[in-house]
């Protein structure tokens, strides 16, 4: 089942996401759970989950953002796509983007992106499989000054 995640689902999220950076360095729980209140209680960001048998499996969390061009129609920007680790290469995947690409363009986005850092082409190939297309512009990506 796909469903947007609530309050309860804090635990299941943390859990997919430490596979999705396991060298990340592990946030406070107090910390990772005001940042998960706040995601959940701002309009336009929206975490999603897989779930099989009440367990979730994927996720993806997606924000949808105000435009003042293409006639004022918001855009998406989707973010920490992950599949739990045992399932990954079974449309598990691709099931997760279709639910998260059908609430942008319910939400009225004209269209929706995501950069991935991954150089790897099975995960090109996955992003193709969803509808994206890669080189339609080039993406730039700015960091804080070290």
């Amino acid at each position: 089942m796909f469903r947007e995640a609530g309050a309860a689902d804090f635990a299941s999220v943390m859990e997919l996401y430490r596979q999705l950076h396991p060298a990340d360095a592990v946030v406070p729980e107090e910390r990772a759970r005001t940042v998960y209140d706040e995601i959940l209680q701002t309009p336009g960001m929206r975490l999603f989950l897989l779930e099989e048998d009440g367990v979730a499996i994927a996720s993806t969390y997606l924000n949808v953002i105000p435009n003042l061009t293409r006639g004022a129609a918001r855009y998406g920007v989707v973010e920490n796509v992950i599949v739990d680790a045992a399932r990954r290469g079974t449309g598990i995947g691709k099931a997760v983007m279709a639910g998260t690409l059908q609430a942008a363009w319910d939400a009225g986005c004209y269209k929706v992106m995501l950069l991935t850092g991954s150089k790897r082409e099975s995960t090109h190939a996955y992003y193709r499989a969803c509808g994206f297309v890669a080189g339609a512009k080039t993406g730039f990506v700015a960091h804080p000054p070290a």
